[in-house]
């Protein structure tokens, strides 16, 4: 019975090892469909790989060498003072004509009070010289009078004098007479001579009014020229913002004692006026032109993409705008490659949906230089733009 019971026993393991055959078959069915699956899903990569780098990949030029950039103005005093207020802070934003710093005026109100004082001194001298002016024509005219009458009356003595040297000699007046009549003649000359000499002196006393005038009206123009500049300077004691934009690095306190020259505060122009300087290589710069489309990826927020066009690019490399620019021609070389400063500029509707946009922020740069700017997709969207799925 023993017996019996322990023959079941082959045909067990023999079941057994009729039953693996099926769950090898299985296993060996599956690996073989993932392979085939990941095949597939190898040649689809590939394939969109390819296609994206015929179609957009190749003409796709890239460089995380790229700024934000933005003309700062770094606004000084135009004059030397005491500051009396600074009524913005810092981060501000400010617009146009908006006071940034006041200084205190009592010194170049003064001297604005004094130059004018000097035009109302001065505009009375020229009058007093015009006047001058006026009397040395006046005594010219009565000058040239006096030459007429003298004249006249040497006319007349002369006259008298031949009358009586005729009658004189034939004995019908006296000799008497007759030197009384020569005397008077002499006199007429003698007026006449004095006459023409006063005219001279009125003619240089004319000029010399005249050049006292000129020099009157000199000072005068002078005077006035400093009553402008101390209005100018009196002006230059406010102020202003010379565009919209936000006040940065103030460095202005109340009672600190400024000089030209000095640097006070930084007025940065609004987001819309900010551009992107990409330093691309000189080999990425052969197809690259102003108005291709640009995407820009910031590094402070990678999720926010915003798009551009390029603008210009720099009409000589980096190096060369350096301080100390390179010297090639030397015994020791070694070939760099060089770096073209090219400036982007933002699409103006998604500059306002960015209000992340800050000067000094680094983005990366990538730039269609197809002919007619399309969409960049990137290699999952070219997969899915080859599949008809976007």
């Amino acid at each position: 019975m023993n017996a019996v019971l322990e023959k079941p026993k082959p045909a067990e393991a023999g079941t057994r090892t009729t039953k693996a055959p099926r769950h090898a078959g299985k296993g060996s069915g599956r690996a073989g469909l993932l392979r085939g699956v990941a095949l597939i899903a190898v040649l689809v990569v590939g394939a969109a790989t390819i296609n994206w780098w015929v179609t957009e990949g190749s003409a796709i030029e890239s460089t995380d060498n790229a700024y934000v950039q933005s003309d700062i103005a770094v606004l000084g005093p135009r004059v030397d003072g005491i500051v009396a207020s600074v009524p913005v802070a810092d981060n501000q934003f400010v617009h146009k004509g908006d006071v940034l710093w006041t200084l205190q005026t009592d010194d170049r109100q003064a001297q604005l009070d004094q130059a004018k004082a000097s035009v109302a001194e001065q505009s009375a001298a020229v009058e007093v010289a015009q006047r001058q002016v006026v009397q040395a024509q006046a005594a010219i005219g009565n000058a040239e009078a006096a030459i007429v009458s003298a004249r006249a009356e040497q006319a007349r003595a002369v006259a008298d004098a031949g009358r009586s040297s005729t009658l004189v000699g034939a004995g019908w007046t006296s000799r008497q007479a007759n030197d009384l009549a020569v005397a008077d003649r002499q006199k007429a000359d003698a007026a006449v001579t004095s006459a023409e000499a006063q005219r001279a002196v009125a003619v240089e006393a004319l000029a010399v009014a005249q050049a006292q005038l000129s020099q009157a009206q000199a000072k005068l123009a002078t005077t006035q020229a400093q009553v402008k500049l101390a209005a100018v300077n009196l002006a230059y004691t406010t102020t202003t913002a010379p565009f919209d934009g936000v006040v940065g690095n103030k460095g202005v306190r109340i009672g600190q004692y400024v000089a030209p020259g000095q640097q006070l505060l930084a007025l940065a122009p609004p987001t819309s006026q900010l551009y992107v300087v990409a330093n691309f290589k000189e080999t990425q710069l052969a197809h690259m032109k102003p108005g291709q489309g640009v995407t820009l990826t910031p590094d402070i927020d990678t999720s926010h993409v915003i798009h551009g066009t390029v603008d210009s690019v720099a009409p000589a490399t980096g190096a060369l705008f350096s301080l100390l620019p390179p010297e090639n021609a030397t015994g020791n070389f070694t070939k760099v490659v060089q770096r073209y400063p090219v400036k982007l500029v933002f699409n103006a509707d998604e500059v306002a949906k960015s209000p992340w946009l800050r000067a000094g922020l680094s983005v990366t740069a990538d730039v269609d230089t197809r002919d007619g700017h399309q969409p960049v997709r990137g290699l999952i969207g070219s997969a899915l733009h080859a599949l008809g799925l976007r």
